[in-house]
């Protein structure tokens, strides 16, 4: 394996702890702080909303620089904007620090994604872009059930260290191990944002939104689910998510080796209507711990499945502007994020129980469903258009 790509994948792996640890820590923090954990959840929005404000912003700023100067400055910030999560004295404080962290995570990925494709054997660009995630699969693996239980058993704060030290290691393997690729041909914002006026642009930024959010309705209340629902002590909760990082593994590259094989878009339809399928067994089987064991694997596999697909199908439309349009993935990405927090918390704040948000989960999944099927209609005609 290319030494560059494991530098991509240690950056995908301090973004995974950042990212999805806070589901795991939502009742410690909440208890810290004292607040609720609807208000605790609203953490979650705050990173999201910072991918979705730095993602495109960063990358246009930074559109005419190297790609390893960029990864650089990058990983810098990853790793000083979560060590000031460290110092937070309130809510208020973890909240902005938290959307400062958000901001590099599309650019990184963004960038990374375009950079793995370019460092890969040819008809292994989806398998390269998967290594690069599997830092983030790794995460969820390992990092986040061992910042959960430090969260548990000692304080959440010790996390944000472990985070903080990771982005550190980032920005070494990339100095010394990522090439120094040239930048690309001189583009004006105008030339990049042109891709936007695409009608699949939009429709693949909306597949990735819906699509994802299905994921975050189940893996933003994971931590209550599994205790109030699935009757497992909060001590269970660190190596059941274990499980979950296991199955985001296996889908990672599952995922990764379909996207070569198959078409990207037909992939998507196909692993979407599994996850809505999933989420439905969620819904009704949490009450058994062993089916929600199961589940816990199968939905973090399927989930993670999506995640090369639709990167390789975003940087096959945006031909001139991948960059800038691959950062756009990881921003709709988090819209996901915030749209699951958000809309699967709400039959919560109903008083429904916290099996609940899984069923918001299944009705994302399939309008993510129908609009990868009108992306693969407009395609079509655009084909027949052209063989006229």
């Amino acid at each position: 394996m290319k030494k560059s790509l494991i530098a991509l994948s240690l950056g995908g792996l301090t973004i995974g702890i950042t990212e999805f640890v806070m589901m795991g820590l939502l009742p410690d923090i909440a208890s810290d702080l004292k607040i609720s954990i609807p208000v605790a959840g609203h953490l979650i929005s705050a990173y999201a909303l910072g991918v979705v404000i730095g993602a495109p912003l960063l990358v246009i700023i930074a559109r005419n620089y190297p790609p390893k100067k960029i990864l650089l400055i990058l990983a810098a910030m990853l790793a000083f904007f979560n060590a000031l999560s460290i110092i937070a004295p309130n809510y208020e404080f973890l909240f902005a620090t938290r959307l400062l962290s958000g901001l590099p995570h599309g650019a990184f990925f963004g960038v990374g994604a375009v950079v793995a494709s370019s460092l890969a054997d040819k008809g292994k660009e989806a398998q390269a872009i998967s290594i690069m995630f599997s830092g983030l699969t790794i995460a969820n693996l390992a990092g986040v059930p061992i910042g959960t239980y430090i969260g548990h058993h000692y304080t959440w704060r010790y996390t944000f260290i472990i985070i903080a030290i990771v982005g550190f290691l980032t920005f070494v393997s990339l100095y010394f191990w990522m090439p120094n690729l040239k930048a690309g041909a001189k583009e004006t914002i105008k030339s990049q944002l042109q891709f936007f006026k695409k009608t699949e642009a939009w429709l693949i930024i909306s597949i990735t939104a819906f699509g994802f959010g299905g994921l975050f309705c189940w893996i933003s209340y994971i931590a209550p689910l599994l205790t109030d629902i699935s009757k497992f002590s909060a001590e269970d909760v660190p190596y059941i998510l274990i499980l979950a990082g296991l199955g985001m593994v296996f889908g990672n590259f599952i995922g990764g080796k379909l996207a070569d094989r198959f078409s990207p878009a037909k992939t998507i339809v196909m692993l979407l209507f599994i996850m809505a399928l999933d989420l439905l067994l969620v819904y009704f089987f949490s009450s058994n711990q062993y089916m929600t064991l199961a589940l816990v694997f199968s939905t973090g596999c399927i989930s993670f499945a999506v995640v090369a697909p639709i990167q390789v199908l975003m940087i096959q439309t945006a031909v001139g502007a991948e960059m800038i349009a691959s950062a756009a993935i990881q921003a709709a990405f988090n819209i996901g994020n915030a749209l699951g927090a958000f809309l699967g918390g709400l039959p919560l704040v109903f008083g429904f129980s916290y099996a609940s948000p899984n069923l918001v989960g299944v009705g994302m999944s399939i309008v993510g469903v129908l609009i990868t099927f009108i992306f693969l209609q407009i395609k079509r005609s655009a084909l027949k258009l052209q063989a006229v």
